[in-house]
């Protein structure tokens, strides 16, 4: 498999990053540009809009209408952290077991079919050993043939209980080692391994589409 990065089903290693990505939303940066008699300031939004009602630039309706879409930006970002948040991992008779953060809107993979797919890989212990969030680069691979681990075939494509997942979804997967890399591990090098032997494994991945 020639994909970079950590290869999951050919215990292939490169540029292996071992740091957490850190997720942002525009609506926590957003800023928006406003002039007032002497210069340019960037305000957030509610400043904003304190700044504009006593410059005398919005009106009263403006005003009103402006505070509500404020509050559904922030209700739709709170509603969306508290669903993710929520999420508890069903088991299957595999050993395998899923919780869906996002349920997708798109088209379902097809076995055999060229995929992409970012994701976030740990231990069980939490340590973080693989992300293609770091890279900024989706893996890319066909899912369902053994390029990838039993457990990511069978994670996206469904099967066991376990429906399949649709493009546009997050599914968190816990992976037994049966379904891993099993007694022998992967990246194991002088003694010690990045995946050790009969480690169980947690992937937060987001299915993104046919590539």
């Amino acid at each position: 498999m020639s994909a970079s990065g950590f290869a999951l089903g050919s215990f292939s290693f490169s540029s292996l990053k071992l740091n957490k990505p850190i997720k942002t939303t525009e609506a926590t940066t957003t800023t928006i540009s406003v002039v007032n008699k002497n210069n340019h300031e960037r305000l957030p939004p509610q400043l904003l809009l304190q700044e504009k009602e006593r410059l005398g630039v919005l009106g009263r309706r403006e005003a009103i209408g402006f505070s509500f879409c404020l509050g559904i930006i922030n209700s739709l970002v709170q509603e969306s952290t508290a669903a993710e948040a929520q999420c508890e991992l069903t088991a299957t008779p595999s050993g395998l077991a899923y919780c869906d953060r996002v349920i997708g809107t798109g088209t379902e993979a097809s076995k055999g079919q060229l995929i992409k797919a970012h994701y976030l890989g740990k231990l069980d212990n939490g340590k973080v050993f693989d992300s293609s969030y770091n890279r900024g680069k989706p893996l890319t691979f066909r899912i369902g043939v053994g390029e990838v681990i039993k457990g990511w075939d069978q994670g996206i494509l469904g099967g066991d209980g376990i429906p399949p997942m649709l493009a546009g979804g997050k599914r968190t997967l816990k992976i037994p080692p049966e379904l891993g890399y099993g007694m022998r591990g992967a990246g194991c090098k002088g003694g010690s391994c990045i995946i050790p032997p009969d480690s169980v494994l947690l992937f937060d991945v987001e299915f993104i589409g046919k590539a």
